[in-house]
């Protein structure tokens, strides 16, 4: 009986099936718990498959926790994770690399509001200037996160979970500002088309 006991305590209310969260993979889906004998010790390990990655991952069920590993975000913290995406973007005014090596972090951090703090503050609309080739990576990279865990909590597709995400990332200040803008541009080029006929 002790030993039932123990094995639930080390897996640490992790089950086989459950979609969990790796800080540096994302979303992925326990198949099994397995033993196997490394260096003449026997360790139970969870098996994480990462489909969209084409990957599995073998995490030692004892340090779970320490690397990171946590069950998908309750359905309250993604509602507080869309609201984040209706923030002011906040962009600190440092270097270019120093930014990357933070919003990396927080990417990998496994936080899902950390991760979707990267998305909102990286977001570029339309009106507004492209971005450059590292700022892009590290966007879609915390996109691609934020969207695969919205989409498990919810059990929605990754497309219905983007779409939520840009209707979010619509509703911010300087965003809806850039609409009303580019709108009456339109309408001001429309009107110099007409005189200029």
């Amino acid at each position: 009986m002790t030993t039932a006991k123990k094995t639930t305590a080390a897996r640490q209310g992790f089950k086989t099936g459950e979609a969990v969260v790796y800080p540096a993979h994302g979303v992925g889906r326990i198949t099994a718990i397995e033993e196997q004998e490394i260096a003449g010790y026997k360790l139970e390990l969870f098996v994480v498959s990462f489909e969209k990655d084409k990957m599995v991952l073998r995490v030692p069920t004892a340090k779970a926790n320490s690397v990171g590993m946590r069950k998908l975000a309750e359905p309250e913290l993604v509602k507080k994770a869309l609201d984040v995406l209706t923030g002011r973007a906040r962009v600190k005014r440092t270097m270019w690399s120093r930014r990357a090596q933070e919003y990396e972090a927080k990417i990998n951090s496994g936080d899902l509001i950390a991760v979707t703090e990267v998305v909102r503050d990286l977001y570029r609309s339309d009106a507004q200037p492209e971005q450059s080739y590292s700022e892009r990576q590290l966007y879609e990279a915390a996109l691609d996160r934020v969207v695969r865990e919205i989409a498990a909590v919810n059990r929605i597709t990754d497309t219905e979970s983007l779409k939520l995400i840009e209707q979010s990332l619509a509703k911010s200040p300087r965003r809806a500002k850039g609409a009303e803008a580019e709108a009456e541009a339109d309408g001001e080029d429309v009107q110099d088309e007409a005189e200029a006929a």
